[in-house]
């Protein structure tokens, strides 16, 4: 769960509030009931809450702060190494007056680190990837193939051109259309390859 938690942190703290829960979902949908399932339900709606807020909608906050709140009501505080009484507290006066969301939302925290994307390690760095290019349409199957390779380098094989974009494509917030082009431009220049030399063997080439 650690990689999956730090990456939608980090994509919270930097204010993609409605794509954050998307690091989260994809392993809460796997869980069974209890504690881990409360905790990571009560996350995601506790993004939602601040993302309606952003929208001015005051009825959807306030409904999901109730929820939220339920979910994590009991949890141990830090749980997973993230600080629940803060997000409580927010909850809770949410529920009771929604337009408190329109303040400054908690800032998330980890094992005592507001995580950010320069604190992801690459396991991270990846599931933020994956979550960054659904949010902003960028070609979700570029980013996985880059990031296959990149677990190809850092495994050993070949260099560490995929690793170091990858990282960039998450942490240069403002350069991401540009290194999404040059991620794109080298993973069809590898497909090429990886292509030419199948067609040696296949006959087709």
């Amino acid at each position: 769960m650690r990689d999956h938690l730090r990456a939608g942190i980090a994509v919270y703290n930097e204010g993609r509030y409605h794509a954050a829960h998307d690091a989260w979902e994809e392993y809460w949908l796997d869980l069974d009931s209890g504690d881990d399932e409360r905790f990571l339900h009560g996350l995601i709606q506790f993004t939602a809450v601040v993302h309606h807020a952003s929208e001015e909608n005051w009825s959807g906050a306030q409904g999901l702060a109730e929820s939220a709140a339920t979910y994590l009501d009991g949890l141990p505080d830090p749980y997973h190494g993230v600080a629940l009484d803060e997000v409580q507290s927010f909850l809770e006066a949410t529920a009771a007056d929604p337009h408190h969301a329109a303040t400054d939302p908690p800032t998330l925290t980890h094992e005592g680190e507001a995580a950010d994307y320069d604190a992801l390690d690459f396991d991270a760095t990846a599931i933020a990837a994956k979550v960054l290019a659904a949010a902003g349409r960028y070609d979700e199957a570029v980013i996985a193939d880059a990031v296959h390779r990149a677990r190809s380098e850092l495994a050993g094989d070949g260099d560490s051109q995929f690793v170091g974009m990858v990282f960039s494509f998450v942490r240069e917030r403002d350069q991401r259309p540009v290194v999404y082009q040059r991620l794109r431009d080298h993973v069809e220049l590898e497909q090429q390859k990886d292509d030419d030399v199948r067609g040696l063997f296949d006959g087709s080439g």
